[in-house]
């Protein structure tokens, strides 16, 4: 029979054992934790390379799209001096009327991100797919790619359309109506051949104007005003 001693012996023999025995399963789950966090950590890294790779970084909305594909012009200040009779009108659709303008509400052509050229079943254009960067608010001198601007129509932007071939007269009359008010408005000669000597469009809306008169402007303003930001993303 064993002695006290002896039992006492044991018990500690086999606490200490138990120790151990817990101690190293405690170090492998600790090893376990670190290859997984190492692993999510390698991952995180590789994800972001891949973003930065594909994308080249935010650009703030100017330059390229995803595609690598550019938006077009850039805006500008180069436009002529103009002036434009003070508003008169009240309504819209009175307006329009005296300017011998049309207001037509279309339905949503789509809008999802796409690279490429886009056919739009209206001229100008008031909704559907296009490209992934909107175009800047701005004045536009030279004809920028229509899907940005697309895209602009979709967060709230109201875009005053021109021929590109106006004359000097009427781009320095446009730009003295985009300068009176040119909270999230867009101007910008349409390259599309647009039968309209200028217009003005928002989502899946538009008011096209054949010819030029003093109720144009008008009409313009009016249009701007009624359909600035009514759209499905309301974007600043």
């Amino acid at each position: 029979m064993a002695s006290r001693k002896e039992q006492k012996e044991a018990l500690r023999a086999e606490r200490e054992r138990k120790a151990e025995e817990a101690a190293a399963a405690e170090r492998r789950k600790r090893m376990i934790g670190f290859g997984v966090a190492g692993v999510l950590v390698a991952a995180a890294v590789i994800a972001l390379a891949v973003v930065l790779l594909a994308g080249g970084g935010d650009d703030g909305g100017k330059g390229d799209n995803a595609s690598g594909e550019s938006r077009g012009a850039e805006p500008t200040e180069d436009f002529p001096k103009g002036t434009i009779p003070k508003q008169k009108a009240t309504t819209l659709d009175a307006a329009a009327k005296d300017a011998g303008c049309t207001v037509k509400q279309f339905p949503s052509e789509g809008r999802s991100h796409v690279s490429g050229h886009v056919d739009y079943k209206t001229n100008p254009p008031t909704s559907g797919n296009h490209f992934e960067i909107p175009a800047a608010d701005g004045a536009y001198a030279k004809t920028p790619d229509v899907e940005p601007l697309v895209h602009s129509l979709e967060h709230g932007r109201v875009v005053i359309w021109y021929q590109p071939n106006a004359a000097p007269a009427l781009r320095g009359q446009l730009k003295a109506l985009f300068d009176e008010d040119n909270f999230h408005l867009i101007l910008a000669p349409n390259g599309r051949k647009m039968p309209s000597q200028v217009a003005a469009s928002s989502w899946t809306r538009s008011i096209t104007c054949p010819k030029v008169n003093d109720n144009v402007w008008d009409a313009l303003r009016l249009f701007r005003d009624r359909y600035r930001d009514q759209a499905p993303e309301q974007v600043q």
